[in-house]
């Protein structure tokens, strides 16, 4: 009756969103975004804005573009173009500019004069001593916001000079120290969790600084480590160590906090359960019957099962009972006792499902160069002004026309003669950079 209920009370939702984003207007027009940035972290903080209807506008080096255009798995292509390349470039103007030459750092000028944002992910100092730092910069545009994105920031004796990759930002914040095995070496986060939770701790405070803006008039500078991101999400780590006097341990898939909690293997694939209050530890333990022990069996009190060996034993109870049953008989337990038990999905799930479909999470593009793709679609849901995919990362120097002749200005005889020089450009002729083969 309940869910029922809930249902006929939030059916005005798909109503709302059962139509088309294209009839609604975009949060972030007639914002513009000059990107110069590579790799994850500062190509997702602009993929995020130009979701919101930003027009980013993202330089390359003419040739072969963004290194990120070569990071694909298995060394595997698309239609030319690598699969790590398109899920953080959509909705963006491509355009190929050497800021080596003082045409080219004359034209980034031009383009900042005319744009609310920089964004850029270089290595610290870069920027400032191409003469395109944020203090040259705001000459030239008092009202100018300038992210930069680094694995340690922009100060301090740890920043600079030093590249940072995902691997490297986990390191640092001690994320990986926690993550593994009890016994076993740390591990790595099998996402580029530091960049993609970067790029969004990022994009967050330029639209706060959008806002801050729009009331004083004023640009500023926004400094975003991606390692301090990452400690900024360790949840109770660093509160337990300073009171406990001990380090947070190790502890696999077993959430210590809120036994039972963990993915566990069934005899034809993996459940992530959990059963936290009173009611699901009843429905829990009813299910599991003679495996959990009456002592524990009576601990309906969520903190008193966190204490000594007991998350350990509920851990290795839950497993025993799990590797004894499909995932199907899992799941149809917990629905009938009323605890959490979910399959432990993949891609091909997420393709397939009815549920992302329904909501445009999984999203299906229709682009005019690679024609039908399937992408992950906007987490967020607007009602008013929906974020949206419109179009598919695009070779190098893609839009160098609208970009050097609509927004600034240039001639044809002035393009051809930059071009000429290699000021400007377009893409080689290698998977990575250049467009799908005619067929």
């Amino acid at each position: 009756m309940g869910k029922n209920a809930n249902r006929a009370a939030l059916r005005w939702l798909e109503e709302v969103f059962s139509g088309s984003p294209s009839e609604k207007p975009e949060i972030l027009k007639g914002v513009r975004v000059v990107e110069m940035a590579t790799r994850i972290f500062g190509p997702y903080t602009g993929d995020l804005l130009a979701q919101l209807g930003a027009e980013v506008i993202k330089i390359e080096m003419p040739g072969a573009g963004d290194l990120m255009r070569y990071v694909t798995p298995e060394g595997y292509f698309w239609k030319n173009a690598s699969v790590g390349f398109f899920p953080q470039n959509r909705n963006k103007y491509h355009v190929g500019l050497d800021l080596h030459y003082e045409e080219g750092k004359e034209i980034f000028r031009e383009l900042v004069r005319r744009s609310d944002v920089v964004l850029e992910n270089l290595k610290a100092g870069t920027m400032d001593r191409w003469g395109l730092g944020y203090l040259q910069l705001r000459e030239i545009n008092p009202k100018i916001i300038y992210a930069a994105n680094t694995g340690f920031g922009q100060w301090g004796p740890f920043s600079l000079g030093r590249p940072s990759y995902d691997a490297t930002a986990q390191a640092v914040s001690g994320m990986s120290e926690i993550t593994g095995f009890p016994g076993r070496p740390p591990l790595k986060v099998g996402i580029y969790i530091g960049d993609f939770t970067g790029a969004l701790t990022s994009a967050f405070a330029i639209l706060v600084a959008l806002y801050h803006r729009e009331k004083t008039g004023k640009g500023q500078f926004i400094d975003v480590a991606q390692a301090e991101v990452l400690i900024r999400i360790l949840d109770w780590t660093w509160a337990y160590t300073s009171l406990k006097g001990k380090p947070r341990t190790r502890v696999g898939n077993m959430d210590p906090a809120v036994p039972p909690s963990g993915v566990f293997r069934c005899r034809d694939g993996f459940v992530a359960l959990s059963a936290v209050t009173p009611e699901q530890w009843r429905g829990f333990v009813s299910a599991l019957g003679d495996l959990v022990p009456e002592e524990i069996r009576l601990l309906e009190d969520p903190l008193e099962r966190t204490k000594g060996e007991i998350p350990e034993a509920l851990d290795e109870i839950t497993g025993k009972w799990c590797s004894s049953m499909k995932v199907e008989e899992v799941l149809s337990a917990a629905q009938k006792g009323g605890f959490v038990a979910v399959k432990v999905q993949n891609a091909r799930d997420h393709y397939e499902s009815g549920h992302l479909r329904a909501r445009k999470s999984v999203w299906e593009v229709e682009d005019e160069l690679y024609g039908t793709v399937t992408e992950y679609g906007p987490p967020p849901k607007f009602s008013d002004s929906p974020m949206r995919l419109k179009w598919e990362a695009k070779p190098v120097g893609y839009h160098n026309e609208f970009v050097f002749k609509e927004i600034l200005g240039l001639g044809q005889e002035e393009m051809a003669r930059l071009e000429e020089k290699g000021v400007i450009g377009r893409w080689d002729d290698r998977p990575g950079a250049c467009p799908p083969e005619k067929s």
